[in-house]
């Protein structure tokens, strides 16, 4: 017989675990399936080793740059090694926090791999046994994985996920990233602090593509600055690999020109694809997308009454953040509630050196639904914490409607990851330019250019010239 359970949920990352939590503070009984380890790729794999290697390769950087440090750096080096397994402890300590608040809130966690039987059922398989189990409502949380090119195919030695370039035991003296999205150029700025040489190839006519073009030209060009080789609409054709190195040869688009690198290593960073196809035991329930994504209405449900989706396998921005989001209104939904999802405030951040941090619409998609933004510019040359820090190089950009009302932001800034929450707030919440350039903010902080960008959109900006 089938053990019965209020709401299964498949997939323990940042959506799965979060719709869990919340399942349960709502009084139901939840059951998490996770095949690997709960966290999901971002706690394990993506976000936050990612995040813990910037941090230590710009310690290490800004050391080694700092003006007033004396004494010979030639002989200053970077213990990988400690690197690495320190980043293992603060991932493994985050993991074990996060165990011990799902079982403190009386959720059952199956390490197993698991499939729809039929709209009711799920169906586990652990260590060559079957469980089954009946439930009322489902989750389906499994997110993604990195996507491949015909051509180029992951062999986790020397063509690797971000998985594998985030576990090196060695530093690579040669590295290619193919795309130029958030992972490869986070990922790029590691190894290039770290003195390999990074190439970074994207096919598309900028890196981050899709975000603020005024924004991501200026960080192209710092990213250059600090060691990266970019190259955009660069159209890879063919990759051999021979004695460790990867070749890898195609068409420049801007002028039709060939072109040839080599590499020790080369990062596939050219987006993901969805973990659907296992979703079901034999019978396809499920409606998918012709990209393979699971399709839900707003309210995160699917075609099957009772059976919500959410995260990297429904598409859309793939963040961590998004799909805890949406575990939440899942959660609740499952629960008997009625929330929608609503995507205009959903923040995004890079966290290269200056970090680039974006909420809402950008000037060209405003363009594009006939909105003529007025625009807030502020510079962090004009910035007296900017001047502290030495790190003078930003923007700070807002966007609002003809009514005054914010509809976009656009920060490249130190910690941009951080201030954006106010101005995703002030989305959220539909609040107009005044109520931005009127809110005090502490003196000196990086902070203050928000206010004063929200000032500068109605030619009232302090330490800039109104033109």
């Amino acid at each position: 017989m089938a053990e019965k359970w209020d709401i299964v949920i498949l997939g323990g990352g940042p959506g799965g675990y979060v719709a869990a939590l919340r399942g349960a503070q709502l009084k139901k009984r939840v059951l998490l399936i996770e095949k690997d380890k709960v966290g999901g790729t971002c706690m394990n794999y993506g976000c936050i080793p990612t995040k813990y290697l910037l941090h230590q390769t710009k310690i290490f950087k800004e050391f080694k740059e700092n003006k007033i440090t004396e004494g010979s750096l030639e002989q200053m080096k970077c213990n990988w090694r400690i690197v690495q397994e320190e980043k293992g402890k603060a991932v493994e300590r985050l993991i074990k926090g996060l165990e011990f608040i799902l079982r403190k809130n009386g959720i059952e966690i199956l390490k197993a791999t698991a499939s729809l039987k039929d709209e009711r059922h799920v169906v586990a398989n652990t260590q060559g046994e079957k469980k089954f189990f009946e439930t009322e409502k489902i989750i389906l949380a499994t997110g993604s994985r990195p996507s491949e090119l015909p051509f180029l195919k992951l062999n986790g030695k020397e063509v690797i996920s971000s998985r594998e370039a985030l576990e090196l035991e060695s530093v690579p003296s040669k590295v290619i990233i193919v795309g130029a999205g958030a992972i490869g150029i986070e990922i790029g700025s590691i190894y290039a602090r770290l003195g390999s040489d990074v190439t970074v190839l994207e096919i598309l006519p900028t890196i981050l593509p899709g975000c603020d073009n005024e924004s991501v030209m200026r960080l192209e060009r710092l990213l250059r600055k600090q060691g990266l080789k970019i190259y955009t609409q660069m159209k890879i054709e063919k990759s051999a690999i021979k004695e460790g190195k990867v070749l890898l040869s195609g068409t420049c688009l801007k002028d039709q020109s060939p072109f040839e690198f080599e590499g020790e290593k080369v990062l596939l960073a050219t987006g993901r694809r969805p973990n659907s196809e296992d979703l079901h035991e034999k019978t396809s329930l499920i409606s998918l997308n012709r990209a393979g994504f699971v399709e839900v209405n707003p309210r995160l449900e699917t075609n099957i009454r009772g059976i919500y989706a959410i995260g990297d396998l429904i598409g859309g921005k793939l963040l961590a953040h998004k799909a805890s989001h949406e575990g939440l209104v899942a959660a609740e939904n499952a629960a008997g509630g009625k929330r929608s999802m609503d995507y205009k405030a959903l923040p995004m951040a890079v966290f290269t050196e200056p970090e680039f941090a974006s909420v809402g619409l950008t000037e060209e998609e405003a363009a594009e639904r006939g909105i003529k933004p007025q625009v807030g510019l502020f510079s962090l040359q004009a910035s007296s914490r900017a001047l502290t820090m030495e790190r003078q190089e930003g923007m700070v950009k807002i966007l609002a409607d003809e009514n005054d009302r914010i509809i976009g932001a656009h920060i490249l800034a130190p910690n941009a990851s951080e201030i954006i929450a106010e101005v995703t707030l002030a989305i959220n919440k539909g609040m107009k330019l005044r109520d931005l350039s009127s809110s005090i903010h502490i003196h000196p902080t990086l902070s203050e250019a928000v206010m004063e960008a929200a000032m500068k959109a109605k030619n009232e900006a302090l330490h800039i010239l109104n033109t």
